[in-house]
């Protein structure tokens, strides 16, 4: 164990120093070193904990989410996201990007996604949610939340029951397309959050896309 520990505290010195000696500026240099000794001490954790690669991998992956964006790096790398989500539902007349302050909510009717009273993914749904989790991976310093809309037909508890159905099959698609579980979440809001008195609108899918800040 003595060993192991050792050995982690070796690759986080030589992964900081790395860094440093490769990055031009100051802004880039403070991202780095944060989530390059987060992934480090995150596999060491790892290894200590599941004595196994899997392990080893999902501790690098909690760690370098750890170094989270300093707070004059949040904008800029919000920016570069939302552009990317904007072109990448450019095509669908069924989604949104709203932006607020540093958080993004792409919001997606629920009938591009699911079948009225389903929550089974349409064949359609598949390759927007693959687009969107690629973006997604390429800003792994970020939170999600998947959350589920309803409209107020039918009982509460039965659009409840659905909603937190069809949030977890958003979920696993982006998982299964290579997002981290551990950043992700799913929420069930049934039909507590109505936006518009048009059913159709409050039928939605709502991801929403939160930076992890150092600290």
């Amino acid at each position: 164990m003595k060993k192991l520990i050792i050995t982690g505290l070796v690759i986080v010195f030589s992964a900081t120093l790395f860094s440093c000696a490769s990055m031009q500026t100051n802004q880039e240099k403070g991202t780095a070193i944060g989530a390059g000794t987060g992934a480090a001490v995150g596999a060491v954790l790892g290894q200590v904990i599941g004595r196994d690669t899997k392990s080893t991998l999902i501790g690098a992956g909690i760690g370098a989410a750890v170094g989270g964006l300093a707070g004059n790096q949040i904008g800029r790398y919000m920016d570069r996201q939302e552009q990317e989500l904007r072109n990448a539902i450019a095509a669908s007349e069924e989604a949104s990007i709203y932006r607020e302050q540093d958080i993004l909510r792409a919001t997606f009717k629920s009938e591009a996604y699911f079948d009225y009273n389903s929550a089974q993914l349409k064949p359609g749904a598949y390759p927007e949610l693959r687009r969107i989790a690629d973006i997604l991976n390429r800003y792994p310093q970020t939170t999600i939340e998947v959350g589920g809309h309803t409209d107020s037909r039918g009982s509460a508890e039965y659009n409840q029951r659905l909603s937190e159905l069809r949030a977890n099959a958003v979920k696993n698609e982006l998982i299964n397309n290579g997002v981290s579980p551990q950043r992700i979440r799913a929420v069930g809001y049934g039909e507590s959050r109505p936006i518009s008195s048009d059913d159709s609108m409050n039928r939605r899918v709502e991801i929403i896309i939160e930076p992890i800040r150092q600290g």
